[in-house]
C-alpha cells in the first residue's frame, strides 16, 4: 500500500476533503440520530429526561398512561380525518390542475407555475388573520371540513408544481392513441396518465400528508372544541405549568404519534417496489 507521504500534494488533499467530508456526514447523522434515539429509550424508561441515555429498567407504564381516548385516540382519529381527507382533496385538485399545465402549451404556463411556486414560500402565519378573518364571515370556523379546505389549499400549489413535472415524463403518444379508441381527455388521464405516473402520486401523497400531519398551527388556530383537536396540537397538553413534563409519557406519545407516518412511508414504498421515483420531480 502506497504510504501517505508519497502520495502527491493533489491526493492528500482529496483524501483530507473526503475525511472532512466524512466527518461532515457523521455529525449531520448524528444531529438526526440523537433525538431520535431519546424518544425511543425515554418512551420505555420510568424515570425519563432530557438526558440520552440507557434505561435503568424498560416499562410500558408510559403507553399505558397514554393510550386513552382523551389522550391519545380521539386526537389521532381527528388527525386522520384531518390530513386523510386533505390530502385526498390535494392530490385530485392537483392532478386536474397539472393535466392541462403538462398537455397544452400556453404562454401563460409559466407565469402561473412561477406564480404558484411563489404561493409556495409565503409563510403561514402571514396570511392566517384574513383567512380567519373569511372563515368567521362564511361559518367554517371551528369546523373540521373548513380546515381540511385550508390544509388543501395550503399544500396544493407545491402539488400541482410537483404533479406537473411528473406529468411531464408520460408520453403523450399514449393518450393519443386513447383518444383514437374514443377515449376523453379525462378517461385518459384517469386510466392512462395516472397509472401510469403512480410513484409520483404517491410522492405528491406521501408528502402531502406528512406536511399536514406535523402542522400545528393551522389547527390550533382555525379549531376551537378541545374534542376536534388533532394529535399535532394536543400534544401540547404534555408541556404542563412552570415547566414540569413527564418526559416519558411525552416520548410514548411522539412514538404513536409518529406511527401512521412510518406506516404509509412504508405501505407505499412496498407497493411500488421500495422506493419512490423522483426524477420526474426535478424534471425540467
Amino acid at each position: 500500500m502506497t504510504d501517505l507521504k508519497t502520495r502527491t500534494p493533489a491526493s492528500r488533499r482529496t483524501i483530507r476533503h473526503r475525511l472532512a467530508a466524512d466527518f461532515g456526514l457523521l455529525v449531520v447523522a448524528a444531529t438526526f440520530v440523537l433525538p431520535l434515539a431519546w424518544v425511543v429509550l425515554s418512551s420505555v424508561d420510568p424515570q425519563a429526561n432530557l438526558t440520552v441515555k440507557l434505561p435503568d429498567g424498560v416499562t410500558l407504564d408510559n403507553f399505558d398512561a397514554v393510550l386513552t381516548p382523551e389522550i391519545t385516540f380521539t386526537p389521532l382519529l381527528n388527525s386522520l380525518l384531518l390530513c386523510g381527507g386533505g390530502t385526498a382533496l390535494t392530490v385530485v385538485c392537483a392532478a386536474l390542475a397539472a393535466y392541462p399545465l403538462s398537455r397544452f402549451r400556453s404562454r401563460l404556463n409559466r407565469p402561473f407555475l412561477l406564480t404558484i411556486l411563489f404561493a409556495t414560500s409565503l409563510p403561514i402565519t402571514a396570511i392566517m388573520v384574513p383567512v380567519y378573518a373569511l372563515f368567521v364571515q362564511v361559518n367554517l370556523i371551528d369546523t373540521m371540513q373548513g380546515t381540511i379546505f385550508f390544509f388543501a389549499a395550503s399544500q396544493l400549489p407545491f402539488a400541482i408544481w410537483l404533479m406537473k413535472n411528473f406529468m411531464d415524463g408520460v408520453p403523450k403518444e399514449l393518450e393519443e392513441a386513447a383518444w383514437t379508441d374514443g377515449a376523453s381527455s379525462l378517461q385518459s388521464l384517469m386510466r392512462v396518465v395516472l397509472p401510469l405516473m403512480g410513484p409520483g402520486v404517491a410522492v405528491v401523497t406521501v408528502f402531502s400528508f406528512v406536511m399536514m400531519w406535523g402542522n400545528f398551527f393551522v389547527p390550533f388556530m382555525l379549531l376551537l372544541t378541545p374534542e376536534q383537536m388533532p394529535a399535532a396540537v394536543s400534544i401540547n397538553e404534555f408541556f404542563g405549568n412552570r415547566g414540569t413534563v413527564v418526559y416519558g409519557q411525552l416520548a410514548a406519545f411522539s412514538v404513536i404519534y409518529s406511527t401512521p407516518v412510518i406506516l404509509l412511508y412504508v405501505g407505499v414504498a412496498r407497493r411500488l417496489g421500495g422506493g419512490f421515483a423522483l426524477g420526474g420531480a426535478v424534471k425540467g
